[in-house]
């Protein structure tokens, strides 16, 4: 596995020139995550995700982003530390201005926290229009497949903290599980028929959405297990892959 943290210039500049060309960004977020999770959820899962399949595909793995847009959580639970939407748009753009400085033409941005979704997409857009043939992905730890989708949504369509987030840690960070804390933690998604989006403090009274009380390791275990096959299939097609045109993004068909 190529880790940048642990990497030279000169290994950085040896294996873009061997043809690794393609690097990861976990992304993840630190957040309240209910009276029986610690607040590190999100990037535990985005970067043990990519550390495990890393290890298996030809790709640099950057260092993991801890913080998020999680602004949404509201500031009712201590613990949360977030990003504005603007602030995680701005981070991602410098950072990919350097990942393509490095020579590297693709950039996979894996993200474990549902609402970082929209400022990534934002910055992907940058992105891709600020450097000509720079391969921008994002993918959703949530939601890397259909199966995995399922897991996640199987208990609430606005979860958080719920079954399956608790079944990973269950399986994968324990320490991070308050298990004594489950049989109280459960609570119902009361999203269903709004038109406007709301904070969780207007959602949740303890900030969950699902029930996490029938989380297992075991179910965490298969669970991730889907996530890492998926994974691992999605960056096989993303070190290969070429835009199905080669048409320069400032080239006009005008001839002026």
């Amino acid at each position: 596995m190529y880790q940048l943290s642990h990497m030279t210039w000169e290994e950085v500049a040896s294996a873009v020139e061997g043809g690794t060309d393609t690097a990861i960004l976990p992304i993840g977020a630190t957040e309240q995550h209910g009276p029986h999770m610690g607040c590190g959820m999100d990037t535990a899962i985005a970067h043990r995700l990519c550390s495990d399949v890393a290890k298996q595909s030809d790709v640099i793995l950057l260092p993991t982003l801890p913080y998020g847009c999680s602004v949404g959580h509201s500031q009712r639970w201590p613990g949360t530390l977030a990003l504005n939407p603007k602030t995680l748009i701005d981070v991602i753009s410098d950072l990919g201005d350097w990942v393509k400085s490095s020579g590297i033409r693709r950039l996979v941005l894996v993200n474990g926290h549902v609402t970082n979704e929209a400022p990534l997409r934002c910055a992907l857009e940058i992105l891709r229009a600020r450097h000509d043939g720079f391969m921008v992905a994002l993918v959703n730890t949530a939601q890397i497949s259909a199966r995995v989708k399922g897991a996640h949504f199987a208990d609430a369509d606005d979860w958080h903290a719920n079954d399956a987030e608790t079944s990973l840690m269950m399986h994968l960070y324990p320490e991070i599980v308050r298990e004594n804390k489950l049989a109280e933690a459960d609570d119902e998604d009361r999203t269903g028929n709004c038109l406007f989006s709301h904070p969780v403090n207007r959602t949740s009274k303890n900030g969950v959405t699902g029930t996490p009380s029938i989380a297992s390791a075991e179910k965490g275990a298969e669970l991730y297990q889907w996530m890492c096959e998926d994974f691992s299939s999605l960056l096989q097609q993303a070190v290969k892959e070429e835009a199905p045109l080669n048409h320069r993004y400032y080239e006009s068909v005008l001839k002026i």
